[in-house]
């Protein structure tokens, strides 16, 4: 008589199976690709407890399981400021998920709702800095987040057409104000639609950002508000329906760069112009 799984083995089973060319190959992908893992690593993975993280944290999991390079995981849950309904569903979808979680408060969401201009923004660089010196007293060497293809094509578009700048979203950084600590990116080549399929397969339900800001996105009835990251999401959305393939074709054109067509371009925080070497 087979043994009956339990419900995270049959996550686990829907990631290598089912959607194993969807998720675990371009996980394996990004990892082999950008060098993300190296031997002796020890890695905060970093949960906020939305859909592209936990599975982050899954994956990752599973990877440690069946690597031959030997390192280290430490499962870290931030919270900013949630309800309680908001972190019991963190926790209860952990335990779900088998996954063993730390977590440690700030109030980042207090102070991100007092900023009238750029919230988000405010938000991100202070989660960084909190993730960041929570690893390192945790021993870790690295931080991963669970940033995706689309959030990388999203930011070049939104690089381009509101900040007048190609800017990309890189694979792994090195940390500027934490000596010795790396950020790396695992589902760098996972598509959002694909982790969105996934999750509805298992019948999971993950947080969404849970901040006011998402809250009065959801209220403006348009699923965009005021946010520019939504309107670039409403535009590829367009855009995919007369090709398909356009979500590829850009994360591919950042890997393929031609410096010697732009006008100028930035390096090393110094602005050079192509009449440099005309």
């Amino acid at each position: 008589m087979s043994r009956e799984l339990q419900p995270y083995q049959l996550v686990e089973r829907s990631i290598v199976k089912k959607y194993r060319s969807e998720l675990w190959a371009p996980f394996i992908e990004a990892v082999k690709r950008y060098r993300l893992i190296s031997e002796g690593d020890r890695i905060a993975v970093c949960i906020s407890g939305g859909k592209d993280s936990m599975l982050m944290a899954k994956m990752m999991q599973m990877l440690q399981r069946f690597s031959e390079v030997p390192f280290e995981l430490v499962y870290l849950v931030m919270d900013p400021g949630y309800n309680p309904a908001n972190r019991r569903k963190i926790e209860d979808n952990a335990a779900l998920l088998n996954i063993p979680i730390e977590i440690f408060e700030s109030n980042i969401f207090a102070v991100a709702d007092r900023v009238e201009e750029s919230p988000c923004y405010l938000c991100a660089r202070m989660r960084r800095g909190y993730l960041y010196n929570n690893a390192k007293l945790r021993g870790c060497n690295k931080i991963a987040l669970g940033h995706h293809m689309n959030d990388v094509i999203e930011t070049t578009l939104l690089g381009m057409l509101y900040s007048s700048q190609l800017q990309g979203m890189m694979p792994k950084l090195k940390s500027r104000n934490f000596d010795g600590m790396e950020l790396i990116r695992p589902l760098y080549c996972v598509r959002e639609d694909d982790i969105i399929a996934w999750k509805r397969y298992n019948g999971l339900e993950f947080l969404q950002c849970a901040c006011r800001f998402t809250e009065r996105i959801h209220e403006s009835g348009d699923g965009v508000g005021n946010s520019k990251r939504q309107e670039v999401k409403a535009l590829i959305k367009s855009l995919k329906k007369d090709n398909p393939n356009v979500e590829k074709s850009i994360f591919n054109s950042i890997h393929a760069v031609c410096t010697e067509t732009f006008p100028g371009l930035k390096y090393n925080g110094g602005e050079h112009s192509f009449l440099d070497d005309y």
